[in-house]
């Protein structure tokens, strides 16, 4: 099996996480988080749409990891980005992260919205 190193360019991968805390571009972020291309930030949990909504224009899908189990999420939060022309993917937050590098390692318009396992 040939094995090939990911390239990322200048974007922001997902290095790891743990208990209460994700680790981005070597940087440990403790609690919810939003990662982009561009970054990592707090993220408010379920209720805070606004900063998923400031990313319209900016990516194609949004990754929404649940923590440590698969659960789904609130159906107005569903319904107010989908509204706004985003898609979205619920899983929990190991696989969101996994499914965040691979795409973004494709160049893809993704960010994924992660509450700690």
């Amino acid at each position: 099996m040939r094995m090939t190193e990911i390239s990322f360019g200048g974007a922001t991968p997902i290095d790891g996480y743990g208990p209460g805390f994700f680790r981005v571009a070597g940087q440990v972020l403790e609690g919810a988080i939003c990662v982009t291309l561009t970054g990592a930030r707090g993220w408010g949990g379920y209720e805070d749409a606004a900063t998923l909504l400031a990313l319209v224009g900016e990516v194609d899908v949004i990754f929404i990891g649940t923590g440590a189990e698969m659960t789904h999420i609130p159906r107005d939060l569903r319904a107010r980005l989908e509204d706004a022309g985003l898609g979205v993917e619920t899983m929990n937050s190991p696989a969101a992260c996994r499914t965040y590098n691979v795409l973004l390692s494709e160049g893809r318009r993704v960010a994924a919205a992660l509450l700690p396992v």
